[in-house]
C-alpha cells in the first residue's frame, strides 16, 4: 500500500491491499477501496462510496458528493463503482437521493475528463463516456454503450445496450438498444450500430434480423404495437431482437426517440406547402400532433 504523506484519510475508510493514494487526495468516511486501485493527486472521495479492484481514479475527480437535488435532505445515500473502471480528471459522480438511494457504475468502464453522473443513475458494464458527457438524475445506461463528448441526457431516460450516442447530442427520450443517435434536442435515431454489433460478437444472422426489425419499428411509420406484432410474426426472434422488443415495450417516463426518417416525414406533413399546418392539426399541442402523425393514440407512448 502506498499512501502519500499529504493525503487525508478518514479513520472509517477501508483500503484494500496494494491501494495507492496520491498527494493531497481526500478519502472520507464510509469509503471502501478495492485491491490495486490507484487514487490520483487531489482526488476527493467524499463518503459512502465503494470502489472495486483495479480502478484508476485520476487527479481532481470528485466521487460520492451530495446529490444536486433540492429534495435531498441529508439522508444516507451511496455510490458503487465496479472493478477495473477508469475515471479521468474532473469527473463527478453524485450519491443517490431517491428510491434505491444509490448511484452505480459497473465494471470496465471509461469515464473521460469532465464527465458528470448525477444522483440515482445506473450505469452498466463496459460503458465509455467521452469528455464532458452529462447524465441527469435517474438515468439507466445498459452495457457496452458509447457516448460522445458533450452529449447531454434528460433525467429518467434509458439508454439501451450497445447504443452509440454522437457528440453534442441532446437526448430527451429513451435510446433503443443497438441504435445510433445524433443531433441537437431532440436527438434522433440515425440507424443501427452495425460496427458495434460486429465488434461485440453479434453474428450475421442476428444482425440481419435486427436490421429487419429496425426498419419495421422505426422507418415504416407503423405504430409501436403494430410493428412489434409484425416483428413477432415475420422475423427470427434472436436474443438481440427480443431485447429490442422488450426495451420499447417496457414502461417509459420519457418515450422513445424517433428515427430521423419518421421525424422528417412528420415535419414535411406538418409544413405542407408554404409552411402551413394541416387544418386538423392547428391549435393542438405539439405532443398530440406528434402522436397523431405517427399513428399512436394521443398522449400515449
Amino acid at each position: 500500500m502506498k499512501i502519500h504523506s499529504t493525503a487525508i484519510i478518514d479513520e472509517d475508510a477501508v483500503l484494500g491491499p496494494d491501494v495507492t493514494i496520491g498527494p493531497y487526495a481526500v478519502i472520507g468516511p464510509g469509503v471502501s477501496i478495492g485491491r490495486g486501485t490507484e487514487v490520483g493527486s487531489h482526488a476527493v472521495i467524499e463518503c459512502n462510496t465503494r470502489i472495486g479492484a483495479g480502478c484508476r481514479i485520476h487527479s481532481h475527480a470528485v466521487l460520492g458528493g451530495d446529490p444536486q437535488d433540492l429534495g435531498y435532505d441529508g439522508q444516507p445515500s451511496y455510490v458503487e463503482i465496479g472493478d477495473r473502471t477508469s475515471i479521468r480528471e474532473f469527473v463527478t459522480i453524485s450519491r443517490g437521493s431517491h428510491g434505491r438511494m444509490l448511484t452505480s457504475v459497473g465494471n470496465d468502464c471509461l469515464l473521460m475528463a469532465g464527465v458528470h453522473i448525477a444522483h440515482d443513475c445506473q450505469v452498466g458494464n463496459n460503458v465509455i463516456m467521452s469528455n464532458m458527457a452529462t447524465l441527469a438524475g435517474h438515468i439507466t445506461v445498459e452495457d457496452r454503450v458509447i457516448i460522445g463528448g458533450l452529449a447531454a441526457f434528460h433525467q429518467f431516460v434509458r439508454i439501451g445496450r450497445m447504443a452509440m450516442i454522437g457528440g453534442t447530442a441532446g437526448v430527451m427520450q429513451d435510446v433503443p438498444p443497438f441504435c445510433m443517435v445524433q443531433g441537437t434536442p431532440p436527438a434522433t435515431i440515425r440507424g443501427l450500430n452495425v460496427v458495434g454489433l460486429s465488434r461485440n460478437g453479434v453474428d450475421s444472422r442476428s444482425q440481419r434480423a435486427l436490421k429487419h426489425a429496425f426498419r419495421l419499428m422505426f422507418n415504416r411509420g407503423m405504430s409501436r404495437d403494430d410493428a412489434i406484432a409484425e416483428i413477432r410474426q415475420s422475423i427470427e426472434l434472436t436474443p438481440e431482437v427480443r431485447h429490442m422488443i422488450d426495451f420499447v415495450s417496457n414502461p417509459s417516463r420519457r418515450g422513445v426517440c424517433r428515427s430521423e426518417i419518421s421525424r422528417k416525414a412528420k415535419l414535411s406533413v406538418v409544413e405542407g406547402s408554404g409552411g402551413e399546418e394541416l387544418p386538423q392539426m392547428r391549435g393542438l399541442p405539439d405532443s398530440v400532433v406528434n402522436d397523431e402523425l405517427n399513428g399512436t393514440e394521443p398522449g400515449k407512448q
